[in-house]
């Protein structure tokens, strides 16, 4: 007995008799169950799926006031209250829940747009409700529902094996086993396993909660995968905190000697502390990733894993399948080649009959397609069918005709076929000839056999099969090696097959046989590494071959992209850096990959990699902009407490420098950028000098406007403080429109949003300054005075931009990005 999630308890149906289930369930192998008992039981036993556990929308916003950061500026409001300053801790209060208010709707809108892209992955199954079979979400399954289960499928309910033949399923993610395991009529299929051989009907009896496991989503999403340039990007974080914590103990250092008030002093640090660490940074991360995301999927390229964006736009060596993918995946059939005494339309039928139509495979489909007399197909019946799979390479049938007679036919790979048969001595020559004729025009060949009753097999001849390349691909493939992406096609077709196709591809002819990585000798083997990276293509792959050669190119420096469709590209598509399910892919394939796409073709590709670099574009602009500001503001605030023993701003400037700031940067996600015309590989050496060199120039710049109210104009040192505070507004604003382009600012024109966003808050902030509002006022003409010199440095910093990069990185283009990480690596190692 077992109880189930809704706490009932009842026979353990995992081990009950097939036909006692049957009668159990209230469902038939032959009509499935109808529609209304259907929906009646989804109402009664909920939907086939794993409730994820979420976070009330409640505990999500009061998290925002929780941990290191708000923790400073709350404990600035205490202290700003223990010292009656009252105006700022109303304000400072206010200022943080506008903080939570803004970073929660972010975070909720990106996670919608996951969640609406997660959905559109959600697994399918084929269904026989009423007598016909569908298509539905697996998550609409219930008890007693007959599904059809295919190579390459995830089972996506806990079911019993209806045969009649036995298949291999691949349950290590749910039970640990290494090896596919044989599973007989009457034998458990739990959720979650991946069908790795043959096919069969099943029967649903447990779903959701109440599986064995049930553990799909897991396999189909991995949200906190960190990539490369995440973790370089929050180490510029770690930096950025460690520099703010040593300039501002410096700063309670020296106000403590002077004999500064405490609690004031502690006040002011703890609010530096907040101005100078990347508040906004996950935000502006998960906006851009989100934005991105987006865009991709109305490109019809769904991201089931944020960070593999960000990977794409470093990947330099694409190794992509060449079947479905470069070329049309619509087979068509050519000329049948008789060698065995039959005519050329017998060959074709008993080809045709060793295909099975409903599975809509394309080369059954192409062999079905090419029979004459469509009628002669319903003389007979086939009592038996095995499909194709990887191991074995051929389709079995077992027919019986109209007088009662029994044969078997097989189709599948021309020397498996051959080597079954009794005449293949005799044939061999003639077969081989054929076939690498077929080849160097491009054509994959299939051989058929035949048996009578249990007698022995005979080879009939060879069908010639001609799959296309698609209209796309070569111009996919010129687009995708301009932006210096090494395209590699993979195919598991003859090395004469795969020569033709990749020279109509404009791929080159330099093609690998990989039957051969196995005879290599140790002392061979760093010629084959360098043959793998230099090659065009590989002919005659196996799972195996897909995952050494990904491993090579990687151990090698590269980050590699990889497309697939098969179960067995599984392995391959989670090895790469970024793994890429091609459309009409199988679940355990699409469960595998970074990217999923629903088109066929490559041709997104090239957009998802164009996409990529943007945002790399844009998360590099950030965090030279976020640098550049942290020096320019703490390290002007300590020269000025140190130097002049003066506060250039209050705390309370501060706080509102931050969160316009803040608010402002956001909009990056949205900017124009051009995608760079190579691979991305960060290059903090560039990052931070051009930053270092940006933030100094920024520090005399406000020493500049400090000397002119302080001198020149004579101003009262509280209106020099609204000055400043002014001044660093405006001045740092438009510091993102110097960071944001590699070359003169003008070179690229900012997206709108960011220039409503910049000059808007910027706006703000001179009508604060000017009305008075939490600091003492200044004339406009003061405020204009400071936005004229504000751009005037601007246009130098524009400058100092361009001197930074001919120093730092004065030619990009003279060291490619693999030599850039092969350096690193060295380096590492």
């Amino acid at each position: 007995m077992e109880t189930t999630q809704s706490g009932k308890t009842q026979p353990d149906l995992s081990k009950l008799d097939l036909g006692k289930l049957e009668t159990a369930l209230g469902t038939a192998p032959k009509t499935g169950l109808t529609g209304a008992e259907a929906e009646k039981r989804l109402a009664q036993y909920g939907p086939n799926e794993i409730a994820e556990k979420s976070t009330s929308p409640i505990l999500k916003f009061l998290s925002y006031f929780w941990g290191p950061i708000p923790w400073m500026i709350e404990a600035a409001a205490i202290l700003s209250g223990i010292v009656h300053h009252w105006s700022d801790f109303i304000i400072i209060m206010v200022l943080l829940l506008a903080n939570a208010i803004v970073g929660f709707w972010e975070e909720f809108q990106a996670g919608n747009a996951i969640a609406a892209l997660k959905a559109k992955l959600a697994p399918h199954a084929r269904v026989k409700r009423g007598g016909a079979w569908s298509d539905m979400p697996a998550r609409l399954l219930v008890p007693g529902d007959i599904v059809r289960l295919r190579l390459g499928d995830i089972v996506p309910a806990d079911s019993r094996s209806l045969g009649p033949d036995a298949v291999e399923v691949d349950q290590a993610a749910l039970t640990g086993e290494s090896l596919p395991v044989s599973k007989g009529t009457g034998e458990v299929l739990y959720s979650g396993a991946i069908l790795r051989q043959g096919e069969t009907d099943a029967l649903v009896y447990a779903t959701g909660g109440d599986t064995f496991f049930g553990k799909t989503a897991a396999l189909v999403q991995e949200a906190h995968t960190t990539s490369h340039f995440q973790k370089a990007v929050m180490k510029i974080g770690d930096y950025l905190i460690v520099i703010a914590i040593a300039l501002v103990t410096l700063i309670f250092a020296v106000a403590l000697f002077r004999g500064d008030a405490v609690m004031e002093t502690l006040q002011f640090a703890l609010v530096l502390t907040v101005a100078a660490i990347p508040v906004a940074m996950p935000a502006v991360l998960s906006v851009t990733m989100a934005v991105g995301a987006r865009r991709l999927a109305a490109r019809q390229a769904i991201v089931s894993r944020l960070a593999a964006i960000e990977e794409l736009a470093g990947v330099d060596v694409l190794c992509s399948d060449k079947t479905g993918t470069l070329t049309q995946n619509k087979l068509t059939l050519g000329d049948p080649i008789s060698v065995g005494g039959a005519s050329q339309d017998d060959l074709v039928l008993d080809g045709a009959l060793a295909s099975r139509a409903e599975d809509q495979d394309t080369i059954d489909m192409a062999v079905i397609d090419g029979v004459k007399d469509k009628a002669a197909l319903g003389a007979f019946s086939v009592t038996h069918y095995q499909p194709f799979d990887p191991v074995h390479k051929r389709t079995e049938a077992t027919v019986t005709d109209k007088a009662g007679n029994a044969f078997k036919v097989t189709k599948g790979a021309v020397q498996v076929v051959l080597a079954l048969s009794k005449n293949a001595d005799a044939v061999k020559a003639d077969v081989d000839k054929a076939t690498e004729a077929l080849a160097k025009r491009g054509y994959r060949a299939l051989g058929v056999a035949k048996a009578s009753g249990d007698g022995d097999w005979e080879f009939l001849g060879v069908l010639p099969l001609y799959d296309p390349p698609r209209p796309s691909s070569k111009d996919m493939i010129a687009q995708a090696e301009a932006l210096g992406i090494d395209v590699k096609m993979i195919t598991g077709d003859q090395l004469a097959i795969a020569k033709e196709i990749a020279s109509q591809l404009g791929l080159g002819t330099d093609i690998l046989d990989a039957s051969q990585f196995g005879d290599t000798k140790a002392h061979e083997t760093s010629k084959l590494d360098h043959d793998i990276e230099t090659a065009d293509g590989f002919a005659q792959v196996f799972p195996e071959h897909k995952f050494h050669i990904i491993d090579v190119l990687q151990k090698h420096g590269h980050i590699v992209g990889m497309t697939g469709d098969g179960v067995n590209d599984a392995p391959s598509l989670k090895k790469a850096d970024c793994g890429i399910a091609v459309s009409g892919a199988t679940d355990a394939a699409r469960a595998a990959a970074a990217i999923v796409l629903l088109t066929p073709g490559l041709t997104v590709i090239v957009d998802a990699v164009k996409e990529a670099r943007k945002i790399f574009q844009r998360m590099n602009s950030y965090a030279i902009y976020r640098i550049a500001e942290t020096i320019r503001v703490l390290l002007f605030m300590t020269l000025s407490i140190i130097v002049f023993n003066f506060y250039p701003v209050t705390a309370i400037m501060i706080v509102l420098l931050a969160l316009l700031n803040d608010g402002a940067i956001l909009s990056i996600a949205y900017d124009n950028v051009k995608p760079s015309p190579k691979p991305e590989a960060w290059n903090m050496r560039r990052v931070l000098g051009v930053s270092t060199l940006l933030g100094l120039a920024g520090v005399a710049a406000s020493f500049g406007m400090f000397y002119i109210g302080e001198e020149v104009l004579k101003l009262d040192r509280e209106v020099v403080q609204t000055l400043m505070y002014l001044k660093l507004s405006v001045a740092g604003h438009l510091n993102i429109f110097v960071t944001r382009t590699r070359g003169p600012f003008w070179s690229i024109a900012p997206a709108k949003i960011l220039l409503i966003a910049v000059f808007g808050t910027q706006a703000l902030a001179t009508i604060i300054a000017v009305s008075g509002l939490l600091m003492p006022a200044i004339s406009w003409k003061l405020a204009g005075m400071v936005w004229g010199y504000a751009i005037l440095w601007f246009l130098l910093n524009d400058r100092v931009k361009l001197l930074a990069y001919r120093i730092f990185d004065p030619d990009p283009n003279t060291k490619p990005v693999i030599d850039q990480r092969k350096t690193a690596m060295a380096a590492a190692a």
